[in-house]
């Protein structure tokens, strides 16, 4: 078995990737893909936590662009996330992985409170914790949510898992002629407005050096690849 590269990272996923081909819902053979994915990285002794978006269930952005109130909407993103988060520790608990879930929201019946040190403290007992309800704040997106989250808990990377195998100068579903990026540093991704994570989640890393490596997270053994160190996706660090 390879050496993992990383000893503790946060795997991001878009909530639009648990729906697989279907887009939107939960897909049953996506998400128990995912997990079996997760398991061998945890097999590897990497220390894993998750947060998921909510863009398969409901989408608090594009709710508020057609006049609902952005903080509403927001909110019922965030228990979109929490519905997601339950979904992915029942896939992770039935192919025999210790999880925990905890809410940046107030949910006792379903899932811990948000608390650091217990955060940190399942990761070290090789417990894969996953971060719901975004940062508990409307205005905020889960890709923010990652980053924060990441820096609490010590992380040495974020994993983006998306459908596409890294960040391209153009869609590249749409412009045959997009280029696909190896490395960019951080102040290349805002000034040409790549769709790496929302401006806010970038200036966090940047502010703090955590590297994001965005990936395809449909292609098997990916997540263990990007863990194990191989060049697969792109890598978002300080410019040289």
């Amino acid at each position: 078995m390879a050496e993992p590269y990383y000893k503790r990272v946060l795997l991001k996923l878009s909530g639009e990737a648990l729906g697989g081909d279907q887009g939107y819902g939960i897909d049953p053979n996506t998400i128990t893909a995912i997990a079996r994915e997760v398991k061998q990285v945890v097999e590897l002794g990497v220390e894993l936590c998750l947060v998921i978006g909510g863009g398969n269930i409901f989408r608090g952005v594009a709710a508020s662009s057609k006049g609902m109130d952005r903080a509403s909407a927001d909110y019922m993103g965030m228990l979109a996330t929490m519905i997601n988060s339950l979904a992915m520790q029942d896939a992770l608990e039935k192919v025999g992985v210790d999880t925990r879930v905890q809410s940046a929201i107030a949910m006792a019946e379903v899932a811990e409170p948000y608390i650091r040190r217990r955060a940190i403290r399942h990761l070290e007992k090789g417990r894969v914790v996953i971060f719901g309800a975004g940062t508990g704040n409307p205005y905020f997106t889960t890709d923010t949510a990652a980053s924060l989250r990441a820096m609490e808990i010590g992380a040495d990377v974020i994993l983006k898992g998306t459908k596409v195998d890294g960040v391209y100068s153009a869609d590249p579903a749409k412009d045959k002629n997009a280029t696909k990026y190896g490395t960019l540093s951080y102040l290349e991704v805002l000034r040409k407005g790549l769709q790496v994570m929302d401006a806010t989640a970038i200036s966090l890393c940047m502010d703090n050096s955590l590297p994001i490596i965005v990936f395809d997270v449909t292609t098997d053994g990916n997540v263990v690849r990007v863990v194990t160190g191989e060049p697969i996706g792109t890598l978002v660090k300080e410019g040289e």
